[in-house]
């Protein structure tokens, strides 16, 4: 849209974390070692599940979809904010700016549909089991998985044509460490109300929609549980539960703070947004693994191969 008689905004300025001023090398730190710790984590989950035969299941293919995600996830916003603790710059251009928002919607709708698919595998694996191979069969995986992405690209797409369709003539100081929806509207020289309302919607839809399912998938797991007669079988079953309802637990916290509330409140947003897009990333790979005999077996094949037999010749 037009700016008039007003210079269009080709550069937006990211004013970083509230409140934060001095502490700048230690959060430079902290976001690093949980950064790397995210993709090596994460990386060490998918290498383990691609090169283990007893690891190619239904479970195990998505989870190696939402460890290719805490990949790309981090990666939209923490380098930016740790170059801004760096001292390198806060300015971003109007373009980046439309990149990070896309990204950050789109691989966040892409976990929120892909959880959603996870509770599905769990339901058909614990409540039909005689039927789990047709319920999930190696097909339906392979399109929900397609699906998963495409559906956040295109919740991505339209959450930023909405946004950046607006015009940005005027102040260019963006209070945030990352270009997201909210704080970019509040620079915007026309009415946002629209543009809130639809997004709003939209995200608000989507993430209730699939904490629903979710909801209704669990809870018939929990009554499934209940019925198995031993204690062993229903530890088990918990057991392979349990870590995606915490993950679930992760991912839902902060989209109810940050979109889902009606006031806002800049710091805390920041402290929730940094939780989301740095703290768990990192958590998942020990949330999958630690209780997962079969993923530390793999583990442990992945970073120490097995010697090799004496007396075996090349």
């Amino acid at each position: 849209m037009d700016c008039g008689n007003h210079t269009p905004v080709t550069e937006f300025i990211l004013l970083g974390i509230a409140h934060t001023r001095g502490l700048e090398t230690m959060l430079l730190l902290l976001f690093l070692a949980f950064y790397l710790f995210a993709l090596l984590g994460n990386l060490l989950i998918l290498l383990a599940i691609l090169a283990s035969s007893t690891l190619r299941t239904p479970m195990y293919f998505f989870l190696g979809n939402l460890s290719v995600f805490d990949i790309l996830f981090p990666s939209v916003n923490t380098p930016k904010m740790m170059g801004v603790l760096l001292g390198q710059g806060r300015g971003i251009s109007f373009q980046g700016c439309a990149c990070q928002v896309f990204f950050y919607h789109a691989l966040g709708c892409t976990e929120c549909f892909l959880y959603t698919v996870m509770a599905y595998d769990r339901f058909a694996a614990i409540c039909r089991p005689l039927r789990y191979a047709a319920m999930v069969s190696a097909r339906l995986c392979t399109c929900l998985a397609v699906g998963t992405w495409l559906g956040g690209c295109v919740h991505g797409c339209v959450l930023t044509l909405l946004t950046f369709r607006l015009p940005y003539c005027g102040p260019n100081e963006v209070d945030s460490f990352f270009c997201d929806i909210p704080a970019v509207l509040r620079l915007a020289r026309a009415d946002t109300a629209l543009v809130q309302t639809v997004s709003i919607t939209n995200v608000g839809a989507v993430s209730l929609t699939c904490f629903l399912l979710v909801l209704t998938s669990y809870t018939r797991i929990a009554v499934s549980i209940l019925h198995i007669r031993s204690s062993e079988g229903r530890r088990r079953a918990f057991s392979t539960c349990s870590a995606h309802l915490t993950s679930v637990l992760f991912f839902y916290g902060p989209v109810i703070v940050v979109y889902l509330r009606p006031a806002s409140s800049p710091w805390l947003d920041a402290a929730v947004q940094v939780f989301n897009n740095v703290v768990t990333p990192s958590l998942n790979p020990l949330i999958y693994s630690l209780r997962n005999k079969e993923v530390k077996s793999a583990l442990r094949k992945v970073l120490t191969p097995a010697a090799r037999p004496l007396g075996d010749k090349d």
